[in-house]
């Protein structure tokens, strides 16, 4: 066993290099580099595209983070949060605006988030052509990639939320109108293509290469082939080429599974030393062998602008209490109890997931708690000492809901190979069975089915499931969303009901903010089952 160490990624503090004007897109304001003193140097260039990735570290650090709003749409989790918050979360989890009709904006930082991250992307691309790169035009290329993955992958989340958005390509400022799902997936497709063919092979810590794209491309061809009923991606990318994709990132030999599914998530993978002094994990680490791209996070975040942790950790923790190695936190996304049956008792990635409170003897005051269930997500939630300290605290955190460090992993190996059986790989009974003998099951037979059922149990609160549900149709996503069971609300027994009709009238898409559509004077259009 090893003790609980924290490790920095130093990031650039966040700059703008241009201001939007008052538009309902805006940006950032202008603190002191322009674009006409800038985007000249090759050094110039590096310091861009970390902004750029700075961007997308900042992207869920308000509002409801989409890895968050996944799994609380998805039939894992209910809303929960403390018994006397706003209802805000149980509104995204009924998709009833009625539920409380003042929560029209709980989406509105995401919104913005997402295009200060574009706007950035966007300026860097707009300027290539000005910068002086010594003749080494594969730096070039790598630096382009880079931006264009990171724009792929702020719209992909921004289309699965809202599926029409305003959709920009080059810094602008303006009362820009929503583009059409087929616009916003061809840009992506396009920017991720680019990616594929010109980003390094290589594996460096918190950057994107070419097997990133390459994984992403998939997700994004299943999602758009499944919900929109297409054989191939916006008429540009094929599912054989596609499987292609992730059959060269299965052979690169840079990726591997973990061979212990605990060693993957730093709660699962820790607990208290003998002596009872200290917490001691066998974590296999960030950048592990396992992951393909993730958002890096630490424990720098002060409230002086500096928002690089994990800001959205907090929500999933324990409400208001501790028990090591389990930090506190806000009580979102109590698990349905049905995902803990689900697992077999053999499964490893039963108790590698999920918080079994009275399974674990926990003495969990649920008098604060919204929505409780007895079960909580363990993959993604604060760290807490034996002696109760936040582990982020002991360390020099700043503040325990800022300064969570744990990165949020984007896409696992685990995830290719499941995708490549899913596509039709020939080798797919071996990716599929490696997934099972890793959580210590044996062989099952290769359809379909099984491969959805197994998607749920082995990505299980890393922000897949509703998605996964969604693309199968919006009739099987409300199905499995619809819900009635008794709940503890502040420690009295109250019902719970999701209705599938509810999810089928918003064809499964969120809110538009209502500041955005007030701010376009009516340009952006509200979605359906949300007026």
């Amino acid at each position: 066993m090893k003790n609980i160490k924290i490790y920095l990624l130093t990031i650039l503090g966040a700059f703008s290099l241009t201001n939007c004007s008052d538009s309902f897109l805006d940006s950032e304001p202008t603190i002191g580099l322009t674009d006409g003193n800038y985007y000249q140097t090759i050094d110039d260039a590096e310091e861009a595209i970390i902004g750029c990735y700075d961007g997308i570290q900042q992207l869920y650090a308000s509002g409801v983070a989409f890895p968050v709003a996944s799994e609380v749409l998805s039939d894992n989790c209910y809303g929960g949060t403390g018994n006397n918050d706003s209802y805000g979360y149980q509104v995204i989890d009924e998709f009833d605006l009625n539920r409380s009709s003042g929560e029209v904006n709980i989406f509105d930082n995401n919104w913005i988030n997402s295009y200060k991250a574009i706007f950035r992307c966007n300026m860097l691309l707009s300027k290539m052509d000005d910068i002086d790169w010594e003749g080494d035009e594969d730096y070039r290329a790598n630096i382009e990639a880079q931006a264009r993955f990171l724009r792929a992958y702020v719209y992909f989340d921004m289309v699965r939320l809202f599926e029409r958005v305003p959709l920009l390509t080059e810094p602008q400022d303006g009362n820009i109108p929503q583009s059409e799902p087929d616009e916003i997936y061809s840009v992506i497709t396009e920017d991720l293509l680019y990616v594929a063919e010109n980003a390094p092979e290589t594996v460096e810590a918190g950057r994107v290469n070419r097997w990133a794209a390459k994984s992403l491309l998939a997700r994004v061809f299943l999602f758009y082939t499944g919900y929109y009923s297409s054989d191939d991606l916006v008429g540009l990318v094929s599912k054989a080429e596609v499987l292609a994709g992730l059959e060269e990132v299965i052979a690169s030999g840079y990726y591997s599974l973990i061979s212990e599914y605990p060693d993957l998530w730093p709660a699962a993978s820790s607990e208290i030393s003998e002596d009872g002094e200290t917490l001691e994990t066998t974590y296999a680490g960030k950048d592990n062998a396992e992951t393909i791209f993730a958002i890096k996070y630490n424990i720098t975040s002060d409230y002086d602008g500096n928002t690089d942790g994990n800001h959205w950790l907090v929500m999933l923790g324990l409400r208001a209490q501790a028990f090591s190695p389990y930090g506190r936190g806000w009580g979102a996304c109590t698990v349905n109890p049905e995902l803990y049956a689900a697992y077999t008792a053999n499964d490893t990635r039963k108790e590698s997931s999920i918080i079994a409170i009275a399974e674990e003897g926990l003495e969990f005051d649920n008098s604060d708690q919204r929505e409780y269930t007895g079960y909580t997500n363990k993959k993604y939630t604060p760290l807490a000492n034996p002696d109760g300290t936040d582990v982020a605290v002991a360390n020099g955190a700043t503040d325990f809901q800022i300064g969570q460090f744990q990165d949020f992993v984007v896409i696992r190996y685990a995830d290719v190979l499941l995708m490549a059986a899913e596509l039709g790989s020939a080798n797919g009974q071996t990716y599929y069975d490696m997934i099972r003998q890793r959580a210590g099951l044996g062989t099952k037979a290769l359809t379909q089915a099984n491969i959805m059922a197994e998607r749920r149990l082995e990505f299980a609160f890393e922000g897949l499931r509703y998605w996964d549900l969604l693309r199968q149709g919006v009739d099987v996503a409300a199905a499995a969303i619809d819900d009635n069971l008794t709940v503890m609300n502040g420690g009295v027994s109250e019902s719970k009901s999701i209705e599938a009709s509810d999810v089928t009238k918003t064809r499964g898409f969120q809110m538009i903010p209502q500041n955005q559509i007030t701010q376009s004077d009516g340009v952006l259009e509200q979605n359906a089952g949300w007026e």
